[in-house]
Parts: structure tokens; C-alpha cells; sequence
């Protein structure tokens, strides 16, 4: 349970900290995605679907560009998708290598990976 609470405060302070780029970032999603659904003909509520679920890589394929302006925007809302997610993904692993390291000794971690 210490793990837990620590790699959480960790985590919540790394993404406040990163805040304002992933704000940035989650804009310029939505953003994209409003040019691509007006280009498309798309409502605003499945442009922003869309802008996500393409973000994440995910791509469900129910919406999809037909326009070549609009695919390019969508592989550039891809690719701010992934540096948005990786960001994410760094914090998290920061927040555990750090959260490890304060709750457990180096002699400890290496009997733990058996070394």
C-alpha cells in the first residue's frame, strides 16, 4: 500500500507539472479533429470522437477521412496522439522508478530481481 501512495502522489505531481504541455497537446487534438469534421461534413461531437480515438491509435474506422487534406491532418493528430500518450507513459514510469527506489534499498531491489 506505501508503493501505491507514493507512485500516485509522484504521478499527479508529474502530470501537474506537465500540465500545461498536455493541455497543449489535447487542444490541438481537439482542434484538428473540428478542421477534419468540417472538412468531412462530421457533427462536432464525432469530430472530437474521432480526433481521439485516432489520437490513441485506436481507430475504430466507423469515421474516417476521404478528403487528402484531411488525411494528412489525421495522420498529424496521430502523431501528436502518441507524443501525448508517451508523455503519460513517462510520468507513470517515473513516478514508479522513483516511487521503488524510495521505498526500497538498492540491496533490496537486487534480491528482489534475484541478482
Amino acid at each position: 500500500m506505501e508503493f501505491t501512495a507514493k507512485f500516485t502522489q509522484i504521478f499527479f505531481f508529474g502530470i501537474g507539472l506537465a500540465a500545461p504541455l498536455l493541455l497543449a497537446l489535447a487542444l490541438s487534438i481537439v482542434v484538428l479533429g473540428l478542421i477534419v469534421g468540417a472538412r468531412e461534413s462530421w457533427g462536432r461531437l464525432d469530430a472530437i470522437y474521432w480526433a481521439f480515438i485516432t489520437a490513441t491509435t485506436v481507430g475504430y474506422g466507423d469515421l474516417r477521412p476521404v478528403k487528402p487534406l484531411s488525411k494528412v491532418l489525421s495522420v498529424i493528430t496521430a502523431v501528436i496522439g502518441i507524443i501525448f500518450t508517451g508523455i503519460i507513459v513517462a510520468v507513470a514510469v517515473n513516478a514508479a522508478t522513483v516511487s521503488f527506489q524510495s521505498i526500497y534499498s538498492m540491496s533490496e531491489i537486487k534480491v528482489l530481481y534475484g541478482e
